[in-house]
C-alpha cells in the first residue's frame, strides 16, 4: 500500500526587504572574534584606597597624593568617594538601677578611591616616601 501524503501548504506572505543596518536588526549580523592584544597594550593600575575617620584631613592626604602622581605626569581616576562606614556603639549610662538608660555612639570611617593608569617606578617610589597625617590609612594595590 502506498499512501500518499499530501503537502500542506500555506498561504507566504510576501517576503519584506531587510535593511541590515536598521536600527531593529542591529547587532544581527556575523560576530567577529576578539582581536589579540599586544603585551605592551596592556594597561596596569595602582588602587589606592584611603580611608580617616576625619572627612578634612581625608580629602588633604588625597589633595596630597593626586598633586605627587600630576608631578610626573600619571594619569588619573577620581578621587571616587565610597560610602562612609558608620560604626554604631550602645552603652548602658549606669551600672545597675537605671538599666533603660543608654548612650549611643558611633564612629564615622570616610572613604575614598584613586587609580592611577600604568605608574611607573619614579610614581610609586614618591608614593611610598610621601608623609601623610595622622589617622589616614592607605591601601595600596597593583591590578
Amino acid at each position: 500500500m502506498a499512501t500518499i501524503a499530501k503537502k500542506i501548504s500555506s498561504p507566504k506572505a510576501p517576503k519584506a526587504k531587510v535593511n541590515p543596518t536598521s536600527p531593529r536588526l542591529r547587532g544581527t549580523g556575523k560576530v567577529s572574534k576578539p582581536k589579540a592584544v599586544p603585551a605592551e597594550a596592556e594597561t596596569s593600575m595602582l588602587r589606592i584606597r584611603v580611608r580617616a575617620y576625619e572627612s578634612k584631613i581625608l580629602d588633604l592626604s588625597v589633595k596630597q597624593i593626586i598633586d605627587t602622581a600630576l608631578r610626573y605626569d600619571a594619569k588619573i581616576i577620581g578621587p571616587v568617594p565610597l560610602p562612609v562606614e558608620i560604626k554604631k556603639y550602645t552603652v548602658n549610662r549606669a551600672a545597675f538601677v537605671y538599666k533603660n538608660a543608654r548612650e549611643q555612639f558611633e564612629m564615622r570611617i570616610h572613604k575614598r578611591l584613586i587609580d592611577i593608569v600604568n605608574p611607573t617606578p619614579k610614581i610609586i617610589e614618591s608614593l611610598t616616601n610621601m608623609s601623610l597625617p595622622g589617622g589616614v590609612n592607605i591601601d595600596v594595590k597593583l591590578i
